[in-house]
């Protein structure tokens, strides 16, 4: 079955050129002109397997978008590649920040884009795919692997896809100390494009979601290496 993208632009020379180039490479892909539009699609239309998402739009723009659906129950598990013309290291944190789980930069090749897309997808069916029928628990957590759900005791807990694969390979492990570079090849596999300061926005970013409900102390920092997730302070 093709997946399906959903690209969301305002200038619609760039919707049409993207949905041009992902439709050659065997993707079925349905367009938004911004963001609000973006929303009404996926709240009334089947599901996309990944959304490419430009960040400066009118009205809803790609960030609020982002955060919005990381909110949303049944959208937040939808991987995001955010397109921009921003380029320095505080927007891409910015945009990674937001939820999105990759980040390129205004002009970019399609051809680098499509690899992108494929890679993401790639690890996001590698990790359905991997989940089993039971629970994992460390502490009060628990990851629900059938459902895809994480919760804390009996409530669930609002985070993106990348954090949920980190928090899953956390649990499969308590107590490893992690070095970015081995949660970059976990995680982010054949991606050499991804920078070690996004396994600390992503961390964060996990730390924000557990904060909910006050088990952040959960992800902790070893100092000099990595990270550590344990209910053991």
């Amino acid at each position: 079955m093709k997946p399906r993208i959903l690209v969301v632009d305002d200038e619609a020379s760039i919707r049409n050129m993207l949905a041009f180039s992902l439709n050659r490479a065997n993707m079925d892909v349905d367009v938004a002109h911004d963001g609000d539009d973006a929303l009404t699609k996926l709240r009334q239309a089947d599901r996309p397997d990944l959304i490419v998402l430009d960040w400066m739009m009118p009205k809803l723009d790609g960030m609020q978008l982002t955060r919005t659906l990381r909110k949303s129950s049944d959208l937040n598990d939808i991987p995001i590649i955010m397109l921009t013309a921003k380029g320095n290291e505080t927007d891409r944190t910015r945009g990674l920040d937001s939820g999105a789980d990759d980040y390129m930069v205004k002009p970019f090749s399609t051809r680098e884009l499509i690899s992108r897309v494929r890679a993401v997808l790639r690890r996001t069916r590698a990790a359905s795919e991997s989940d089993e029928d039971q629970d994992l628990t460390v502490g009060e957590l628990r990851l629900d692997l059938s459902s895809h759900r994480a919760l804390a005791g009996t409530q669930p807990l609002s985070m993106g896809p990348t954090e949920f694969r980190i928090l899953k390979l956390f649990m499969s492990n308590p107590g490893r100390a992690w070095s970015r570079n081995q949660l970059l090849s976990e995680i982010w596999g054949d991606n050499q494009a991804v920078e070690e300061r996004t396994v600390d926005v992503h961390i964060r970013r996990l730390r924000k979601s557990l904060q909910e409900t006050g088990h952040q102390h959960y992800v902790q920092t070893v100092r000099g290496h990595g990270y550590r997730f344990s209910d053991v302070v």
